[in-house]
């Protein structure tokens, strides 16, 4: 987040000034393949986080001394030149991150495998060049060998009218049918995940294909209850290659988004399979390759055998159904959040809702709304946030420039600074949103602010849930229009209901489970088998480097890639993701 930044002429022409003297010492120890003296252009303290330009990898060096040691094997390998301001991307400029004033420099450089885009942050060091050291930098590849950063063009041929022969729908539709070959990367999943990878490798010239095993494009968020809207706003969340239009709603509908997930395979030319399911898979090591099998709604099965198998399923893909005890007594409905669509059917009757994060409120908001009787089961303490207050984390793309140079400087934040930047925004929220968690607190609801104070942005990405972005609902528990248990005081459940552990009951029709979803290791076990699910071990979460593991990046597992999260996560890191696949399918790595 930025807490605000600088202006004015002066300012912006001493930033420039700093930046350039800062860079032309960077450039020249680059050049020298002096370890120690590129290092020393950092903070003892300073973070390096690296994606791709010098280590083919995600990964974060703290310290001079880390730096260093990656420093020595990247330079002679990597062979880095050329840094300098880039006049394309935004001007170097005061800004504060994480509580820190720093002059946020973008920049653009050259290694022996392509072109690479940095952010460097400076703060006021006297044994730094003019006076200036990096507090903070990030090197990023952004494309390979001479190529310029944007999407490939078809050639002119390829499209030419040909009078007696194929047009461009029946090229269209011989590439999608893949009778005569096989996809070089194949992709499970085809939500917002799936389809910015496949975006990605198509317009790099990689041949793939999404399956899904819904019938309709966008059907992951189509499907889902009938009053859900994205909890953030529409410039944070377009897909890559083709923004939002400028008039869409800031908070999107799930339809809309849908819609445009169909429209956006449509022009992209996707190839994209609906109504198929992965059934199994293997890894044939002596061929480097998979043996997939892929089954149609008929039955109808296809084996293949791509390079890439790419699992796109998100971190919401096996429901996770708890063991209730007394559940198999229950007479009523019981189904999971994500079965869930609209609540008319219960108007006027009672029901029970499990779990107290995003799809727990919104149910029972829905239900309350729809004339239903009902009471949250609380499990765990949950962070609430107020809507408004939830889109402060997302700041910088509110900053005035453009969206490539957010992605870039968001990119650039590495885990000890996001850290602390989320700790700090956290604690502005809670400030303002006291009354409502006041409010809440006195109904017995047990609140939490995240591990270590850092709210929701790091319980998503470490654990992939936990929090209520408020858009009512905690109105409604604090009015008591919607009721509130503790799992706790739940002795067991009943065919009526749930009895209290005081003996009174709780009726219920129906029990609605919002309790989450399974890693994508357990997604993984279920089609790929034990050994390859043991041998990549967990997916999502962090690991000791403040990396997503196993995301974005090869896994143990050869040929075997992952991507999830948020809209803008997929649009940053499947740029990252692509290049990686694109430089092993060209032989530029093994």
């Amino acid at each position: 987040m930025n807490d605000h930044a600088g202006h004015g002429p002066s300012r912006q022409t001493e930033a420039r000034t700093i930046a350039a003297a800062w860079l032309e010492a960077f450039d020249a120890a680059l050049a020298g393949q002096d370890a120690g003296a590129v290092a020393a252009l950092l903070r003892p303290d300073g973070h390096w986080r690296d994606v791709l330009a010098f280590t083919w990898a995600l990964n974060t060096h703290s310290g001079e001394a880390a730096i260093e040691a990656m420093l020595r094997e990247a330079l002679p390998r990597i062979r880095p030149q050329g840094a300098r301001l880039d006049p394309r991307r935004t001007a170097p400029r005061l800004v504060v991150r994480a509580g820190v004033e720093t002059i946020e420099v973008i920049f653009v450089f050259r290694t022996a495998f392509g072109t690479g885009n940095g952010v460097a942050r400076l703060v006021p060091d006297a044994a730094g060049p003019g006076g200036w050291r990096a507090w903070t930098l990030l090197t990023s590849l952004v494309a390979l060998g001479e190529a310029a950063a944007g999407p490939r063009h078809a050639a002119a041929e390829d499209y030419a009218r040909d009078f007696g022969g194929d047009n461009w729908l029946d090229k269209r539709n011989k590439a999608r049918a893949y009778a005569d070959r096989d996809p070089a990367v194949l992709v499970v999943g085809g939500g917002q995940a799936g389809l910015s990878i496949a975006a990605r490798l198509t317009h790099m010239g990689i041949d793939t294909l999404i399956v899904d095993r819904a019938a309709r494009v966008g059907d992951n968020w189509r499907k889902r209850y009938h009053a859900l809207t994205l909890h953030n706003e529409m410039h944070v969340n377009h897909l890559p290659l083709m923004p939002f239009p400028p008039t869409w709603p800031v908070f999107i509908p799930k339809d809309k988004l849908a819609n445009w997930f169909e429209s956006y395979v449509d022009a992209l030319d996707l190839n994209f399979w609906t109504g198929t399911e992965l059934v199994a898979g293997e890894w044939d090591a002596a061929a480097r390759q998979w043996r997939v099998v892929l089954r149609g709604v008929g039955g109808e099965e296809r084996v293949m055998r791509p390079r890439h198998l790419i699992f796109a399923t998100g971190v919401s893909s096996i429901p996770v159904t708890p063991k209730l005890p007394g559940l198999e007594d229950f007479a009523g409905t019981v189904l999971h959040s994500g079965r869930y669509t609209e609540g008319a059917a219960w108007k006027g009757r009672r029901a029970l809702v499990l779990g107290t994060g995003n799809s727990g409120h919104d149910v029972a908001q829905d239900l309350q709304a729809s004339g239903a009787e009902l009471s949250l089961i609380q499990r765990s303490p949950t962070y609430v946030v107020s809507i408004r207050e939830a889109q402060s984390v997302y700041s910088l793309y509110t900053e005035g420039v453009p969206i490539e140079d957010c992605d870039l400087l968001a990119t650039a934040m590495p885990y000890p600074v996001l850290v602390e930047a989320y700790r700090r925004s956290t604690a502005v929220s809670r400030e303002r949103d006291r009354p409502l968690l006041e409010a809440l607190a006195a109904r017995g609801f047990r609140l939490d602010f995240g591990e270590d104070d850092t709210g929701f942005q790091m319980k998503y990405l470490r654990r992939g849930g936990g929090y209520y972005f408020n858009v009512g609902c905690s109105d409604l528990i604090a009015e008591g229009k919607v009721g509130l248990l503790q799992y706790a005081d739940i002795e067991r459940f009943v065919a009526g209901g749930a009895r209290l552990k005081d003996g009174s009951l709780v009726p219920a029709e129906l029990l609605v489970l919002a309790t989450g979803y399974k890693n994508q290791q357990d997604v993984v076990r279920h089609y790929l088998g034990d050994a390859i699910a043991d041998r990549i071990g967990p997916v999502w979460g962090f690991d000791a480097g403040g990396e997503l593991r196993n995301m974005w990046r090869p896994t143990p597992q050869e040929g075997l890639w992952f991507t999830a999260g948020s809209l803008a996560q997929c649009r940053i890191y499947s740029q990252f993701l692509a290049l990686q696949i694109k430089a092993r399918e060209t032989g530029m790595i093994g």
